[in-house]
């Protein structure tokens, strides 16, 4: 556990010099209170760009980071000095993994917080959120497991994260968008902080969520399993 809260503190001074990675943090948070605040149209559901950008925040800053973290000390051998370090390969994804969800669950407090929930709603939109940045941080440490330099992580993260962040938004405007995306978590996510003020919350998307997060762990472990952290 100590190397890898020293693999956290070497990431978080690391973030601070990634412009790359620290956007993906921060964009979203900033943006939704701008928006809540500036924004005002007849009809608008209460707290439209909370739910909708906290989803979105999802498909993108986790699984973004994840990969890019992971990529970029592959390609520049920061990683198998560490290794050769005698850190051990869970002690470096754990490290990082924390790191990352930590990072992201900042960002979800703000996005919270913009939102003006109470106890209850409160906990269950950081529960939700958590959920699906965990999702999300396995899908991310496949890729950049999988890629070789952050180049070739881009280039698969990209539309891995059109798709996850933008399925919500458009299955709103498209029945046959909408079918497709409910079996994604990060669908399932955007339903559930939709009914936060709902007497009663439909949870059968929480099997859903379990169901992708399975799917992302066994993807990982094959992936770690073929390629290792080389």
């Amino acid at each position: 556990m100590s190397k890898a809260a020293a693999i956290f503190k070497k990431e978080l001074k690391d973030t601070f010099k990634n412009k790359t990675i620290l956007i993906q943090f921060l964009m979203f948070p900033a943006l939704v209170p701008i928006m809540e605040n500036a924004v005002r149209i007849d009809g608008m559901p209460e707290n439209f760009f909370v739910k909708l950008f906290a989803s979105m925040y999802i498909g993108m800053a986790p699984l973004t980071g994840m990969a890019a973290v992971i990529s970029e000390e592959k390609e520049k051998n920061t990683l198998r000095v560490l290794l050769l370090s005698n850190v051990k390969p869970c002690e470096y994804l754990l490290g990082v993994g924390v790191y990352i969800w930590t990072a992201c669950m900042l960002g979800a407090v703000v996005i919270c917080a913009a939102g003006g929930y109470g106890l209850r709603g409160s906990l269950v939109f950081l529960s939700v959120m958590a959920a699906g940045i965990l999702v999300s941080a396995l899908i991310g440490a496949a890729i950049g497991v999988w890629s070789k330099t952050q180049m070739m992580a881009t280039s698969v993260t990209v539309p891995v994260m059109m798709v996850l962040a933008f399925l919500p938004m458009l299955s709103m405007f498209n029945d046959s968008i909408a079918a497709v995306a409910k079996y994604t978590y990060s669908e399932q996510i955007s339903i559930l902080l939709n009914q936060i003020d709902a007497p009663r919350m439909e949870v059968s998307g929480v099997w859903v969520i379990a169901g992708n997060g399975l799917l992302a762990a066994l993807l990982f472990a094959a992936v770690y399993r073929r390629r290792g952290l080389e």
